[in-house]
C-alpha cells in the first residue's frame, strides 16, 4: 500500500493478530480479570490505530493511482492488482450495473497475477471471464438480486447457502475459502460491486483486515468511477454543443450566402422574363431552364438549412417538431402534407431528437424522390410509454437495390440503432413508401421490408 516494497496492509505485519472485543467485567476486583481487561483494551486501541492508518493509506493510494493512471480502466486495473497483492487474496473483481439498470456485469478482474477485462477478446490481454469455469453471469446476477448487498458489505464463506450452487461448486473445486462483496456506493446510488476472494488460510483471524481494506477501497473506487463518468458526460456534452454550433454556423452560411444568392438570381431571371417578351423560342427555353434551376437549388438550400438546425428545440416535443417540419416542407412543394397526431409521451431530448431527425429525413426523401401526390405523417403512442411515427407517400416507391444504401437509409438506420428503435420501410414500385419508426424502452432491431 505504500511506495516501499513492504506491504502496509498485510495482516501479519501491520494489523494482524487481533481478536474481536469481548465483554469486560469492569467491576471485578480480581487482578487477573482486570489485567485481561487492560490487555484487551490495549489490543483494541492498537486495532483502531491500525484501521485509521489503513484508511488513510487507502485514500493516499487512490490519489496516487489516479495521478499515475488517469484513465479509469487503468486506474481500476492497478487497484485490483493492489487488492490481490496487498490483501493476500486470490482474485479481485469489479462488477458494474449496466446502462439499463437491470443487471450487473463483470467489468474487470485481477486473478493471481493477471488482469482480465470483460469484452476484451485479445488472448494476450484477457477474455470475457477470468476463467472458463467461473460462473461470471451467475455471480453478476446474484450481486444484483441480493438486496442487502446494495447498501452494505456482505461476507460469504466458500459454501455459503446464499450463493448459487454454481458458485459454491466453483469454491469447492478451487479451494476458495471466502468472498467479500463491497458495494460501490456514492450517496444513495450503487454503481456496482468489488469482490475480493481468498483461498483457505492457516490464519482464521486474518479476514477482518481484508474486510476493512475492501470497504475502504470501495469508497475510493466509487468516487473515482463517479468522477470519471461525470467527466465523460461533460466531454460528451461539450462535443455535442460543438457539433450543434458548427451545424448552426453552416446553416447560417447556407442561408445567408447560398439561399439568398439563389433567391436574388431567381428574382433577376424572373424580372428578365417579364421584360423580354421578344425572345426566340430557344432563348426562352434556356431562360425557363435557368429559372427552374435557380428555384430548385433555392429549395434545396432551404432544406439543407432545416436539416442542419437542431430538430428538437429547447422544450419542443415530438408533436410540435413534426408540425414545424411539415410546415417547412409545405412551403417548398405543392404536394399536400397531412399530419395526424395523437397525444404523445415524452421520451427525453436525446431520443426525441433522433426520432424527429428520422422523420425529417423520411419527409425529405418523399418530397425529393417519391413523385407523390400526397404525403401523410402519423405519430401515436405505443402502450402509453413508446412512440410510433410513420411517413407515407403514394409515389413511385423505392427500387429493391436502393433500399439498403440510397435515400438516406444509412442515416436513418444509424439513428434508429442509436436509440434502440425499430425502423421498418415498406415499399414497392408504383405503390408508394412508408417509413415506420417504433420506439419503446425495449425495441426490436432495425429492419427493411420490400413488398414484392
Amino acid at each position: 500500500m505504500t511506495s516501499s516494497n513492504e506491504p502496509a496492509a498485510r495482516g501479519e505485519s501491520a494489523c494482524g493478530g487481533f481478536h474481536a472485543r469481548q465483554p469486560v467485567e469492569t467491576t471485578s476486583t480480581d487482578p487477573d480479570v482486570l489485567r485481561a481487561a487492560l490487555i484487551r483494551e490495549a489490543t483494541e486501541r492498537r486495532r483502531a490505530e491500525c484501521l485509521a492508518g489503513m484508511q488513510a493509506e487507502v485514500v493516499q493510494l487512490a490519489i496516487d493511482l489516479l495521478v499515475q493512471q488517469p484513465d479509469i480502466e487503468e486506474f481500476f486495473g492497478a487497484l485490483t492488482k493492489t487488492m490481490v497483492e496487498e490483501g493476500e487474496s486470490h482474485a479481485c473483481g469489479v462488477w458494474l450495473i449496466d446502462d439499463s439498470g437491470r443487471r450487473s456485469e463483470l467489468w474487470m478482474a485481477y486473478v493471481k497475477d493477471r488482469l482480465f477485462k470483460a469484452r476484451d477478446d485479445d488472448p494476450e490481454e484477457g477474455t470475457s471471464c477470468p476463467t472458463g469455469t467461473f460462473p461470471c453471469e451467475d455471480m453478476g446476477d446474484h450481486l444484483f438480486a441480493h438486496t442487502a448487498g446494495w447498501t452494505q458489505m456482505v461476507e460469504y464463506t466458500g459454501d455459503d447457502p446464499r450463493l448459487p450452487e454454481s458458485l459454491r461448486a466453483f469454491s469447492r473445486d478451487n479451494d476458495m475459502d471466502a468472498t467479500i462483496a463491497a458495494p460501490l456506493r456514492l450517496g444513495d446510488r450503487t454503481l456496482g460491486w468489488m469482490t475480493l476472494s481468498s483461498q483457505r488460510s492457516a490464519e482464521p483471524d486474518s479476514q477482518w483486515w481484508r474486510v476493512v481494506l475492501i470497504e475502504a477501497i470501495a469508497r475510493q473506487a466509487a468516487l473515482a468511477l463517479h468522477h470519471s463518468r461525470v467527466v465523460e458526460r461533460s466531454r460528451s456534452e461539450a462535443r455535442r454543443k460543438a457539433i450543434l454550433e458548427e451545424r448552426n454556423r453552416l446553416a447560417r452560411d447556407i442561408h445567408d450566402n447560398l439561399a439568398q444568392g439563389f433567391a436574388a438570381i431567381l428574382m433577376q431571371l424572373q424580372g428578365a422574363r417579364r421584360e423580354m417578351c421578344t425572345l426566340t423560342p430557344t432563348a426562352a427555353a434556356s431562360l425557363e431552364t435557368a429559372i427552374d434551376l435557380a428555384r430548385t437549388h433555392l429549395t434545396e438550400a432551404r432544406r439543407s438549412v432545416g436539416t442542419l438546425r437542431p430538430t428538437v428545440g429547447s422544450g419542443e416535443d415530438v408533436a410540435t417538431a413534426i408540425k414545424r417540419l411539415a410546415d417547412l416542407g409545405q412551403r417548398t412543394t405543392d404536394v399536400p402534407i397531412d399530419v395526424l397526431l395523437e397525444e404523445l409521451p415524452r421520451a427525453g431530448d436525446g431520443v426525441e431528437r433522433e426520432i424527429v431527425s428520422i422523420a425529417q429525413e423520411a419527409l425529405t426523401n418523399a418530397l425529393r424522390h417519391a413523385g407523390a401526390r400526397r404525403i401523410t405523417i402519423r405519430a401515436s403512442a405505443v402502450r402509453s410509454i413508446g412512440l410510433r411515427v410513420s411517413v407515407a407517400d403514394d409515389g413511385r416507391g423505392i427500387a429493391r437495390e436502393r433500399t439498403a444504401s440510397g435515400f438516406g437509409m444509412t442515416s436513418m438506420q444509424e439513428r434508429a440503432d442509436k436509440i434502440g428503435a425499430s425502423l421498418t420501410i415498406v415499399t414497392a414500385p408504383r405503390s408508394g413508401t412508408e417509413v415506420v419508426l417504433a420506439w419503446e424502452p425495449t425495441s426490436l432491431p432495425t429492419q427493411v421490408h420490400v413488398a414484392g
